[in-house]
């Protein structure tokens, strides 16, 4: 990870969390992309993208989150994302809430992608 983006993974409720913290732009996408991607293909659980730390995201980040999720639908893993009120706000913008199965809290996302 770059120092603008730091993250890791745990199980949960039988799913793979992803958190991160930092910034989601064109400068960590392949940091972040290679992370996941490791993580992704050792494990068969569904997945929760927890980035409700994420101080910025721009177009290459929700394009890498945008492929993961392609990945995931490829795999057949369910996918669900959690954000703060600023990765909501830049999710909705671009209307991806509902493919990005975008939940209002972890525990909430947790419950949907593991049903």
């Amino acid at each position: 990870m770059t120092v603008s983006l730091r993250g890791g993974s745990e199980k949960k409720k039988g799913c793979l969390v992803f958190y991160f913290t930092g910034q989601l732009d064109a400068y960590s996408e392949k940091q972040f992309t290679n992370f996941v991607n490791e993580k992704f293909t050792a494990n068969k659980l569904p997945v929760v993208l927890d980035l409700t730390k994420i101080d910025f995201i721009d177009s290459s980040g929700l394009g890498v989150i945008v492929h993961f999720a392609k990945t995931c639908k490829k795999a057949k893993k369910s996918l669900g994302v959690v954000g703060n009120a600023r990765v909501v706000q830049t999710i909705k913008l671009v209307r991806l809430e509902d493919y990005l199965h975008l939940s209002s809290d972890l525990s909430k996302a947790l419950s949907q992608v593991a049903a």
